[in-house]
């Protein structure tokens, strides 16, 4: 990895994304720990944490995290997210959050030097190739040892630098987690790391 200790540097965590990966990986993120992690590395600037939320509900699953992250160094972005029943006859939650983070990495490009993306969706890659005309060090955190890969491969080309979530998960790593076996679903029409959340009713 490269990162350089005095770099303005802001992450950017696609929650979705990020949630998919890890519990693929066998995982969960101490948030804290991956917080730390980079402020190791360079001086973080913003550390920004995107999540479409259910308002139809008392209590949502979410809450404790998005709560904990407000006071913890985060900048949460969050949006109302639509709920459906799918073809299948279960319940979903679509809260695509693409043009929230792109917005902001675009408004931070003048003031970072790094901008670090916790995202596989190739829909980025123009954002990538974007931010680097401006002159900021683009890096994708995804990963390719999932199956399958929660990646896009021309995101992960466009990037300065790519690197394998599992390569660095033990540096913030919450606990081990079972793997579920995955739920009978239709093809996906996109990128698995864009898919729609599913809602857990358990």
């Amino acid at each position: 990895m490269f990162f350089q200790s005095q770099e303005r540097l802001c992450l950017f965590i696609d929650g979705t994304s990020l949630y998919s990966a890890s519990r693929n990986l066998g995982f969960e993120v101490d948030y804290r720990k991956l917080l730390q992690f980079f402020r190791s590395k360079s001086n973080v600037l913003r550390a920004y944490y995107y999540s479409a939320v259910l308002d139809t509900e008392e209590y949502s699953p979410l809450k404790p995290l998005t709560d904990w992250l407000v006071y913890n160094g985060y900048s949460l972005v969050t949006k109302n997210a639509r709920e459906f029943i799918d073809h299948n006859g279960r319940r979903r939650v679509r809260g695509n959050m693409d043009v929230e983070l792109a917005v902001d990495m675009m408004e931070m490009a003048p003031h970072i030097d790094h901008a670090v993306l916790f995202s596989g969706d190739s829909d980025f890659r123009r954002l990538l190739e974007s931010m680097q005309r401006q002159g900021v060090r683009t890096t994708v955190v995804g990963s390719i040892k999932t199956s399958p890969p929660l990646i896009g491969d021309e995101l992960r080309r466009q990037a300065d630098q790519f690197i394998e979530l599992a390569d660095i998960a033990t540096h913030f790593m919450r606990r081990h987690i079972e793997n579920r076996p995955p739920r009978s679903a239709a093809p996906p029409v996109r990128h698995p790391a864009d898919q729609m959340s599913e809602h857990d009713e358990d």
